[in-house]
């Protein structure tokens, strides 16, 4: 039986190949739904019922941020299908989310096929001030919240100092309007989204190779937003089957 959860295909810009793009300009929108948007939203109000603490974050100064975010995606929201009415949106599976009220990220969280980070400079750096991570791909919003980008990285053994220097570049020099994209890819045992792991945790044996039945992979939109200056990172996060995965390597 199908898994309504699992999409069954990738957008055609995110096709597997043996060495993955790196950062490029994002032609297409910003922000996305399909066909697992409906189960997938499912899974994603369940987490912030149950699991709030532990996949919402907001640095109390990063509130005019989130607001602006908030704003921001709903701009883009009726090109994707979505329709409101005062404070209340209706979402392309049906429900409706009544925005008075609600937290900027809860809000996020409860129309938006994605997850959001925001990222805002203090001092030489970019901290996560702010998030809404129902999907987590082996990390933990808790060990991550506050804490500037070198650090985020750590204990990635690759993220050198020198790569670090450049990632802070590449992030100073995001400019409104021009977003940017890359995507990644990963392979789990089971096709479950919400999937934490502590920095202290021992890697699975085989994570991140082809070894497993379910392909995950998370295109990563990252723009500039015009008054707060915060950078946003948009995560779409698809998983398919193996068998629905193309260019299988």
């Amino acid at each position: 039986m199908d898994n309504p959860i699992l999409q069954r295909s990738l957008p055609d810009d995110m096709h597997i190949t043996r060495a993955l793009p790196g950062i490029q300009p994002e032609r297409g929108p910003w922000l996305r739904i399909d066909e697992a948007y409906g189960a997938q939203m499912a899974r994603r109000v369940a987490l912030l019922d149950a699991r709030f603490e532990e996949v919402v974050y907001l640095d109390p100064a990063a509130l005019p941020a989130a607001d602006e975010l908030l704003s921001t995606a709903m701009d883009a929201a009726p090109a994707l299908g979505f329709e409101s009415a005062g404070s209340i949106v209706t979402c392309p599976d049906g429900r409706s989310v009544d925005l008075a009220n609600m937290p900027p990220l809860e809000a996020l969280g409860r129309i938006f096929q994605n997850d959001f980070v925001i990222m805002e400079k203090r001092g030489d750096q970019h901290v996560l001030t702010g998030a809404v991570l129902c999907f987590p791909a082996s990390w933990r919003l808790s060990e991550k919240a506050g804490r500037p980008l070198t650090d985020i990285h750590v204990p990635v053994d690759e993220y050198t100092n020198d790569l670090a220097r450049r990632v802070q570049r590449l992030f100073d020099g995001i400019q409104v309007g021009r977003p940017l994209w890359r995507f990644n890819q990963l392979w789990y045992q089971d096709p479950e989204l919400f999937q934490p792991r502590s920095a202290h945790e021992p890697r699975r044996v085989g994570a991140g190779q082809a070894t497993g039945p379910y392909y995950r992979s998370e295109r990563q939109t990252l723009l500039r937003l015009p008054d707060s200056q915060a950078v946003i990172f948009a995560i779409h996060t698809y998983v398919l089957a193996r068998a629905d995965v193309p260019d299988l390597v």
